[in-house]
This record gives C-alpha cells, structure tokens and sequence, in this order.
C-alpha cells in the first residue's frame, strides 16, 4: 500500500513541476483528457457495433414476425407450448391458440417467440 503512496506522490510531484518550470503550463491537461477520451470513444464505438445494432436488428425482425401473424399459423409461445392461431382480438395485442382439438389458450401476442413454416417444423 505503501509503494502504491509513494509511487503516487511521485507521479504528483513531475506532473506539478513541469507545471511551475514554465512547461506545457495549462495545455498538460488537456493532452491527458484527449488521451483518456480516445479509450472511451472506441469502447463506445465497439458497443454500439457489437452489442446495441444487433439487438435492434433482432427487435425490428421479431416485430416484423408479430405484426405479419395471422389464423392458421403455427407458433411457438415462450413458454415453449406450440400451438395453432385461432383468433385475434381487434386491438391486436391478444391471441387465442389452439393446442389441441379442445383447448384453447388466450395469451399475449408478445408471447409468442417463433412461427413455424415447414422447414422449421421438420427440423423440430
């Protein structure tokens, strides 16, 4: 702990002396500010390119998937149940599946994770 003290004031006493010299003067300041930027503009830039467009990516493709859903299609819930669209509701937000010949499940229309064609249904 000690070392890291020491190691400190040193690190205080060239950066304040340059300074009292008649160095850099204020300009010293500005040189460590740009060069702690440069780091957090490029992680910033990392995290939009990795991280938040392809998430947006996904949400535009889900959105597009819920909004083209109609009856007769045959969807997978969150939850995991399959199911075919019976009904939906006309503010648009509920879904009534049928999940077998006498059963029948209203839920959200969010809730519903993938549609089934006929090549994803095979390969389940």
């Amino acid at each position: 702990m000690s070392d890291w003290l020491a190691a400190a004031a040193v690190l205080a006493q060239q950066e304040g002396g340059g300074e009292a010299a008649g160095g850099e003067g204020g300009g010293g300041g500005m040189g460590a500010l740009s060069s702690m930027l440069m780091p957090m503009v490029l992680i910033a830039v990392f995290w939009y390119f990795i991280l938040l467009k392809p998430q947006k990516r996904e949400k535009a493709k889900r959105d597009a998937l819920l909004k083209e859903l109609k009856k007769n299609d045959r969807v997978v819930t969150i939850g995991g149940i399959m199911g075919t669209v019976a009904n939906l509701s006309s503010d648009g937000k509920e879904v009534t599946l049928k999940v077998d010949d006498n059963a029948r499940i209203k839920m959200l229309r969010s809730s519903i994770q993938t549609v089934l064609t006929d090549e994803t249904s095979k390969d389940a």
